[in-house]
């Protein structure tokens, strides 16, 4: 009898022999489809649990019993839990790792495999028939009793129409921006220039050949819709797995998890993996630098996405191994497209007159039949300041509040009354505006914008266009800054772009400040605009700002040790100063009728004049 460490066994789902104390991890590793974790297979190490979807299970064992070289046997205990797990119709238990027997001989393990591989397989889909009826009779109960949930009651209109039977709680309960968002490029509205049909990016992602990115754009513009429709081609193709983190909520280790399930992915399946990252600027550098060298080597393909400049936010080594794409805030046309999609979806109707309403109403439906002014939707999309988001929540609020005062009953006698048009949910232009109380302002007071704002503001004073400088002021006071900040710009604005011009200009910035420091807001901001409007339309000088520069840059460059001050002008307190020199030959300018001629620059310096 051969001892037992010249026993070898081959892997029934890759072919590789295996010694037989180690074969048992192996095999359990193979069986993972890539959705959780592999655990490579370490010799004469315990190994680590893991679990599996009987999903998954079922895949790896179909595929293994079709090879018909199984040498390796199914641990009857396990088959025996599978069987189990199968007798519950309302939980998706992970089934347990199959493991081999170590102790048996792979010639008579062969046909027992088998034997139990088609018991397993044919358990497995009584259980999945047994699931889809469990799911079909349930969703026929709760379309049977629409009315008696309350989510669905109250809510008709926010009920995607689809012919799918079953709805997930998920896009139930999601925002409408959420359950908007489109899942094809055909359907990405307002970044032609970032993915459309005739940019780099948009022939990458139809040959399926995505670069490591970094999607750099304002809140709503469609950076994680972009990584949605990137992660469904990637689903419909099978040709890599979306792993999804956010920097919000994960660390180091969660990413740590993905690489690892990546690189199992890379050896045992031929499968890439695509990790998006959103709000990559929350990690710090050091969390950054963990996924340099697994995106240098093409473990992942990193997406990551931010609001922040990238070249402040992100590692210089990590940005120069992604292309940064630049999506743009959406035009007020792009919105109107997707404000009007998300109607059309939604089953609500639009109207230009009342006239229209009066038409086309159905004097027999049982749920609210929402109506949208046309102009309101031109209102909204200008409100909201190209955020797609905030329109479509913003839409959302304004319809739900109208269903609830129709459904209220004096708020639907009032209506009747008013309008003449029962069962009828009217959003009007007053309700949007009500809804979103003031414009969707973008400004972050420590985000990029804010410093393009501020740089806006100091340019159109130094180019005297006092209404370009009111605007860009107002930009950033309605925008929440504080007005003390502002006021200190404007002090430095006064002597580096009016200076000696003007002299004055520096009282009234000092001024601006000390009343904004004594009064606050609102009532200070006619101040910083006296303020504004005064350093625009005043003379501008530079000669104070360049002279001083041209005097800093003499000394950083200057070769060798600083001289040092002349004997003549230095103060000599004390008897031991003097009799060194300290002071002698000084002229003291008051004492004399006319011009001094006196050298104040050091020997290596005199005849410098910063002025011309």
């Amino acid at each position: 009898m051969e001892s037992r460490e010249s026993k070898t066994s081959e892997c029934p789902i890759c072919g590789r022999s295996f010694d037989i104390s180690t074969i048992n991890q192996h095999v359990n590793d193979c069986l993972n489809d890539g959705d959780d974790a592999c655990v490579i297979t370490q010799p004469n190490k315990k190994r680590k649990s893991t679990e599996m979807n009987p999903n998954a299970a079922w895949g790896c064992l179909k595929a293994s019993s079709s090879a018909g070289e199984n040498e390796s046997r199914v641990s009857p205990e396990n088959v025996k839990r599978h069987k189990t797990l199968q007798k519950s119709s309302t939980q998706r238990k992970p089934a347990s790792p199959i493991l081999v027997d170590e102790d048996s001989s792979s010639n008579e393990s062969k046909g027992e495999l088998q034997n139990q591989t088609k018991t397993f397989l044919s358990n497995t889909s009584n259980f999945q028939n047994r699931q889809k009826t469990f799911f079909s009779t349930s969703n026929k109960s709760d379309d049977n009793n629409v009315s008696s949930h309350p989510s669905k009651s109250q809510n008709p209109f926010f009920q995607k129409k689809t012919n799918s039977s079953v709805k997930s709680a998920k896009s139930e309960f999601s925002p409408l921006a959420e359950q908007m968002r489109p899942l094809t490029l055909e359907n990405y509205v307002g970044q032609d220039k970032a993915v459309g049909e005739k940019s780099l990016l948009h022939s990458l992602l139809r040959s399926d050949h995505i670069p490591s990115m970094i999607l750099w754009g304002p809140p709503g513009c469609g950076k994680t819709t972009l990584a949605r429709i990137i992660a469904a081609r990637c689903k419909n193709e099978g040709s890599a797995k979306f792993v999804q983190l956010s920097a919000t909520t994960s660390g180091v280790n969660d990413v740590k998890e993905v690489i690892k399930v990546a690189k199992n992915d890379q050896k045992l399946l031929r499968r890439k993996t695509m990790l998006f990252l959103d709000e990559i600027h929350r990690f710090n550098k050091s969390q950054q630098d963990t996924l340099l060298p697994h995106v240098e080597d093409g473990t992942i393909n990193l997406i990551g996405a931010t609001t922040e400049n990238p070249s402040f936010q992100v590692n210089s080594a990590l940005l120069s191994r992604c292309r940064v794409i630049v999506l743009e805030k959406l035009s007020a046309d792009a919105l109107k497209m997707i404000i009007t999609r998300a109607l059309s979806e939604l089953g609500a109707k639009i109207y230009e007159t009342p006239d229209d309403i009066e038409n086309n109403t159905a004097s027999n439906s049982l749920e609210p039949v929402v109506w949208v002014e046309e102009q309101a939707i031109g209102v909204l999309a200008n409100l909201c300041d190209g955020d797609a988001r905030a329109a479509l929540n913003s839409l959302q609020m304004a319809v739900e509040s109208r269903i609830a005062a129709l459904k209220n009953s004096s708020s639907k006698q009032k209506n009747t009354q008013k309008n003449g048009f029962d069962n009828v949910a009217m959003v009007t232009t007053e309700h949007i505006k009500d809804g979103l109380q003031r414009s969707h302002v973008l400004y972050d007071k420590t985000g990029e914008e804010h410093y393009n704002i501020v740089s806006a503001l100091h340019k159109s004073i130094r180019g005297s266009d006092a209404s370009a400088s009111l605007y860009w002021l107002a930009r950033m006071l309605e925008g929440g800054e504080n007005p003390l900040y502002v006021s200190r710009r404007l002090v430095r604005c006064a002597s580096e772009d009016i200076g000696l011009a003007d002299p004055l200009a520096l009282n009234q910035a000092v001024a601006a400040y000390q009343a904004c420091h004594l009064i606050g807001m609102p009532e200070c901001e006619v101040i910083l605009a006296q303020c504004v409007v005064y350093m625009a339309r005043a003379p501008k000088s530079v000669e104070i700002y360049e002279a001083y520069n041209k005097a800093k840059r003499k000394i950083k460059e200057h070769d060798g040790p600083l001289p040092g001050v002349p004997l003549h002008l230095r103060n000599a307190p004390t008897k031991l100063m003097k009799n060194l020199g300290y002071g002698k030959g000084y002229k003291y300018n008051p004492a004399f009728k006319n011009p001094v001629e006196q050298d104040y620059f050091p020997e290596e310096l005199i005849g410098t004049d910063f002025f011309k």
